[in-house]
């Protein structure tokens, strides 16, 4: 698929001349051309050495060149939203070297960090906040009797979230000299849907060849400029001095190609959104090891599978057809498929709504997502009760993404909810009885599951699922391991190797709270392993339990500690948290040794 990627990195004398945005102001106008085209040649290169986001990049060459050329960053502020797209960026300012060791355990971030560089004016990684963060920019500069510009760049995709507005609607009462530049190219991760979606593209047919108008934008006194091709030099430069040189809120609208100047991905943006790395020609040959579904792929799977039963299933989104596996559903089932477009807190009360009429909601969603929409769950689903099933996905750490996308609090803020069942599957087999489970429980149910390649179900089978039963896997001595999620591959290791007890827990709520009495009676020490933070988590679930029925059996709680883990493999993450077996086990041994 990524065969036309370079694996040799490109000549690119111009680029290589520019460490700071201060070298880029020095050149002329009629060397910025070359400038975008060495800048995607390392582009393309640099992600496929390291993998990481793809199309988003290739399609604000232009716009990041410009920016950085007219605004005297850092010292005038520049915001990012998502930063899908800040590749360019980062690359322009000192951090092109980096680059190859962006995504990997102490190496650049995938998103703008204000710990990595002053020119990351604010970090992201999730949608829609550039607005609102560059308006309080504004705002505070003015205080302090500054006139430094401040910038925000969205996409289409960003502006369908509520945020946005909420902050495009503030700003106009201030007056702020605030620009916000919707770099608009049809698409966020698959393609935009909605209402404005549908009025951007109508817009863009009449007003290209056309006067300007009067438009949304206007009607929340912005002043609205555009569209501009955002691939021309002589087009784009003038259309940002002059809105840059308006004062009060302004809105300059740019038409970009998301992939532009790699023709794979400009045929084909969702698929190129992002990319694996790219191994060389003379890596290891050797016969790859059979691929396992991974867990969104299982949820995928019984969705399409219960909807062709039960025609009540509806499936929601919140723009995330292809991370969450619903391209089949989509596809099967098209009148029950709803993807709402960035915005997380609609579609937890849009299930809600569906609930309420007889239909049987379930709502896709990732795990750092979910946390948008928490006062939704809370108000809407939960107070209600309501039957709607969360299908929580990217639970727990997730690697390259880094900080911003794990999933390392839905336990905590879900399992002190009334009448919220809490599961953790901990693999393929549970993943899809927990899900027909949920499904079929008169109530509001989430079912957590991480990122990645499903684990095979244990040689002994997944015996009759109740709600609130563990499962018991072995029987040992001293150690009891209370197993909740997809680290059992881990703790079975140690259970075997040192003879402890294991059980897989399944409920985080309702805890099995028989099992946690029967554990401390027969145990010195009983241990919990999650994939989530250790404060507020499973753990804490089981030392509530142990409190309420008087146990003194010590609990060494394993899980992420009180703090924000940086990108790295998963693999890397875990073994960095000690939830890997060995540092599963060396915190046992050390627990038992402080006992003795």
């Amino acid at each position: 698929m990524f065969h036309d990627i370079p694996e040799q990195r490109p000549h690119t004398p111009l680029l290589d001349s520019i460490d700071r945005p201060e070298q880029l102001r020095t050149l002329k106008r009629s060397e910025l051309p070359q400038l975008a085209r060495e800048l995607r040649a390392f582009l393309l290169y640099s992600v496929g050495q390291t993998g990481g986001h793809f199309g988003a990049g290739l399609g604000v060459v232009e716009l990041t060149i410009a920016l950085h050329y007219l605004l005297k960053t850092p010292h005038e502020q520049l915001v990012w939203d998502v930063g899908h797209q800040t590749y360019p960026h980062k690359i322009l300012t000192g951090r092109r070297e980096q680059m190859l060791g962006m995504r990997q355990k102490d190496g650049l971030s995938p998103f703008p960090k204000r710990s990595e560089s002053p020119f990351d004016s604010f970090g992201t990684g999730h949608s829609s906040t550039s607005i609102s963060a560059a308006l309080g920019m504004a705002l505070a500069q003015r205080l302090q009797g500054q006139s430094h510009h401040t910038v925000a760049v969205i996409g289409d995709g960003a502006m369908t979230a509520g945020m946005a507005f909420e902050a495009l609607n503030h700003a106009a009462h201030t007056g702020a000299n605030l620009l916000v530049v919707l770099n608009d190219n049809e698409m966020s991760i698959s393609r935009n849907e909605g209402g404005l979606a549908t009025y951007l593209a109508r817009n863009l047919k009449q007003k290209m060849d056309g006067p300007i108008t009067a438009d949304l934008f206007q009607a929340l006194e912005f002043g609205y400029s555009g569209p501009v091709d955002g691939h021309n030099f002589s087009l784009l430069l003038p259309a940002l001095e002059q809105a840059l040189n308006t004062p009060g809120p302004q809105l300059l609208h740019v038409v970009t190609r998301k992939g532009k100047g790699f023709a794979p991905a400009e045929a084909d943006p969702v698929g190129y959104h992002s990319l694996t790395k790219i191994e060389p020609v003379n890596a290891d040959k050797r016969a790859p090891r059979p691929k396992r579904p991974k867990y969104c792929n299982v949820f995928g799977h019984w969705l399409c599978e219960t909807a062709a039963v039960d025609k009540r299933l509806v499936g929601i989104t919140p723009a995330m057809r292809e991370g969450s596996d619903l391209i089949a559903f989509s596809e099967q089932f098209p009148d029950r498929y709803f993807d709402v477009a960035i915005a997380e807190q609609h579609a937890a009360t849009l299930a809600a709504g569906f609930a309420c009429s007889g239909m049987k909601p379930v709502l896709a969603i990732y795990s750092t997502f979910l946390q948008r929409a928490y006062d939704q769950v809370i108000h809407d689903i939960a107070i209600q009760q309501l039957d709607v099933l969360i299908a929580i996905d990217r639970a727990g750490l997730v690697g390259e993404d880094g900080a911003t996308h794990a999933g390392c609090f839905d336990v905590a803020y879900l399992r002190c909810l009334p009448d919220m069942v809490v599961m953790t599957p901990a693999d393929e087999a549970e993943l899809g009885a927990m899900l027909t489970l949920g499904y079929e429980h008169p109530g509001p149910v989430a079912v957590r599951y991480p990122r990645g390649s499903a684990a095979s179900a244990q040689p002994n089978g997944t015996d009759t699922l109740t709600l609130g039963q563990s499962r018991l896997l072995r029987r040992g001595k001293r150690v009891a391991l209370l197993n909740f999620g997809p680290l059992l591959t881990e703790t079975l290791q140690v259970a075997e190797r040192c003879d402890y007890t294991l059980v897989d827990m399944r409920f985080v709520k309702p805890l099995d709270s028989a099992r946690v009495q029967q554990l401390a009676r027969e145990h010195e020490l009983l241990v919990s392993v999650e994939d989530h933070a250790i404060q507020g988590g499973a753990g804490s679930a089981v030392a509530e339990q142990l409190q309420q029925q008087g146990q003194q059996t010590p609990l060494l709680m394993l899980g992420i500690a009180d703090r924000w883990v940086a990108h790295a493999s998963r693999e890397e993450q875990l073994a960095e948290c000690g939830l890997d077996a060995a540092g599963i086990e060396a915190s046992i041994r050390q627990r038992l040794d402080s006992m003795t």
